[in-house]
């Protein structure tokens, strides 16, 4: 492409993502100082409307970026940006206040996410079906009631109460969490059978009703944790976009918000790229049907170089690429740095 067509083609996709209106020749010429007539840009951009970068939704108006206009912007003239210093202090004290959570904390993450971007945004939490266990405590509550207490590579902390019929003595649960730490620990809790749990109930047979119950809890915890692994949140701020005021074109991307399989289906392709690839789709380029109108930005996260989830901005395609970009990067990062911290001091590094 041309010099002076990228130019154009820039300043079109650039006022477009801030006035949200179509953009006319004249409006290039006053504002963009590009050097040439308003009769030479209006002709580029009818070229450019004939290769298929811009488009002009209503015959007297200007012109919008297409998705392919999109695509070269975002691939070749999109200039990058760093959050701002305000930006970044945010989402460093919002980590740091809640990086003992890592539930609170992805529901903080899927939060600043929709409010900086001003669209949607969906965190995928990590699932605790693949989670490596790092240490299992058992702890009395009451005479008839034990916690357990599960805490995984990926942050996860499961805990749930088990009722139980005779009391134990906490020099049991002690010995019982000692044991099951050094057999189980670095297996996943969907590995929690087979060989390791035979020799578990061999060498704490006198226990063997008391395990059963406690391994059918953490079996049930796995199954109920995985059903709550998508955050989605900046719903009003999308609907609030200019091109959502329409409910019938906001309906399919509000119902596949909804659809945590829809999500967890659409963002499990992010992870196969690796740890700091970032994603941007475009339009049609979605797979999903929903999403044909939107973009959507993406990166995984994860600890040790495995990915664990995935954080992503779904908003129109008049997006602001390069913040946005920029904010799904450094967010991702963000969460793989807290949970290397975490995992370190799991480990005893």
């Amino acid at each position: 492409m041309a010099d002076r067509k990228k130019a154009i083609l820039r300043a079109v996709t650039d006022d477009y993502i801030t006035t949200a209106e179509p953009v006319g020749s004249r409006t290039i010429a006053r504002k963009y100082g590009l050097g040439v007539s308003s009769a030479t840009i209006r002709n580029e951009m009818a070229d450019l409307e004939d290769e298929g970068y811009l488009e002009q939704p209503h015959a007297s108006a200007g012109r919008i970026p297409s998705d392919k206009g999109y695509r070269f912007y975002v691939d070749t003239l999109m200039t990058g940006r760093d959050l701002t210093g305000h930006e970044e202090k945010r989402i460093r004290a919002e980590y740091e206040r809640r990086r003992d959570e890592i539930r609170a904390l992805i529901r903080t993450t899927a939060k600043m996410l929709g409010d900086i971007s001003q669209c949607a945004s969906v965190v995928v939490g990590p699932t605790v079906r693949t989670a490596e266990i790092r240490h299992i405590q058992l702890v009395p509550i009451s005479s008839e009631t034990v916690l357990v207490l599960v805490v995984t590579n990926s942050g996860l902390v499961e805990h749930r109460v088990l009722s139980i019929e005779h009391a134990m003595h906490p020099s049991d649960l002690d010995r019982i969490s000692r044991i099951l730490n050094n057999r189980l620990r670095g297996s996943t809790l969907a590995q929690m059978h087979g060989a390791a749990l035979r020799e578990i109930q061999a060498e704490l047979s006198a226990y063997a009703t008391f395990l059963d119950q406690m391994f059918e809890l953490l079996l049930s915890a796995m199954h109920s944790s995985d059903e709550e692994r998508v955050y989605v949140d900046g719903l009003m701020q999308l609907l609030a976009q200019p091109e959502f005021k329409d409910v019938g074109r906001a309906r399919p991307v509000l119902e596949f918000l909804e659809s945590d399989d829809l999500v967890l289906r659409a963002l499990t392709a992010v992870g196969s790229r690796g740890l700091g690839a970032t994603v941007v789709t475009i339009g049609s380029e979605n797979v999903m049907n929903e999403l044909q109108s939107c973009s959507v930005i993406s990166a995984p996260y994860g600890v040790a170089g495995r990915v664990v989830g995935a954080v992503a901005v779904v908003g129109p395609t008049r997006l602001d690429y390069s913040m946005v970009t920029a904010l799904v990067g450094y967010m991702a990062e963000g969460l793989s740095d807290i949970l290397a911290r975490l995992d370190s001091c799991e480990s005893g590094e």
